[in-house]
């Protein structure tokens, strides 16, 4: 069984303009030989333009979303094959912020990520309880129950990444404790062997949430965590490089 590649990704969520590529330019400078793959992903209408700047940078281009149609009408949608012909190579499916304000189900996130499998893209699934969950005791019970329903059969011997994101911990400057990211991380690492094998052992697990430099080497070297995802602290390149050079 082959141990995950760590993958630190940014999430600029409804952010950026042209002239916040001078930040993935400096990212893309100060990434280089750090020990795992970096990843932005920007806007939708920033996507080819990132890519033909980062092209041979090694620093990866993804979304934030897509629709589970490869065409259609569906009026200001994306999709991933529009994604990777505009030169994304990943895409971030089922974060919180979908679910919750857009009523995303596992059953949509699971069919998102099989667009994003015929577009050749590497879906990032985004899983993670409320607070209202933790408190009654179904943090583990919630994760895993998202994986099991967003993650289909077809993702067997594909690249792909599950990020654990606490919706409670997302831009509040909240923070799980390590104890409590690990017996995550490692409920979720088991539920990966059970549904794909040996290739459950591969799937990096990136944890998310209010991630910034002064915390990020406690997280990222925490059992079973694989990477990031990181949403604030991804905009500014000082802020993101302090937490990729953390690995």
């Amino acid at each position: 069984m082959s141990a995950p590649t760590p993958l630190i990704a940014g999430n600029w969520k409804m952010n950026g303009l042209s002239a916040s590529l001078d930040e993935a330019r400096t990212i893309a400078e100060g990434a280089k030989g750090v020990a795992g793959r970096v990843a932005i992903c920007p806007p939708a209408i920033l996507t080819y333009q990132m890519s033909q700047l980062l092209k041979g940078a090694g620093v990866l281009v993804g979304g934030q979303d897509a629709h589970w149609e490869d065409f259609g009408a569906f009026t200001g949608d994306i999709s991933a094959q529009m994604l990777a012909d505009a030169g994304a190579s990943l895409v971030i499916l089922g974060h919180s912020e979908r679910r919750a304000g857009y009523h995303e189900t596992d059953e949509v996130v699971a069919k998102k990520t099989l667009a994003a499998l015929r577009a050749g893209l590497e879906p990032i699934v985004c899983v993670g309880e409320s607070l209202e969950e933790r408190k009654a005791g179904r943090a583990l019970e919630v994760v895993t129950g998202q994986v099991r329903g967003s993650l289909p059969a077809e993702l067997a011997g594909k690249p792909f990444a599950v990020a654990y994101e606490p919706v409670w911990a997302i831009g509040t400057g909240l923070t799980p404790s390590t104890p409590e990211i690990e017996e995550v991380h490692r409920a979720v690492r088991t539920t990966l062997l059970d549904l794909f094998g040996d290739h459950g052992a591969a799937v990096p697990i990136l944890y998310g949430g209010s991630v910034k430099p002064s915390n990020a080497e406690e997280i990222l070297h925490a059992a079973e965590v694989g990477g990031a995802l990181v949403g604030g602290a991804s905009l500014k390149a000082a802020d993101f490089l302090g937490i990729v050079k953390a690995l």
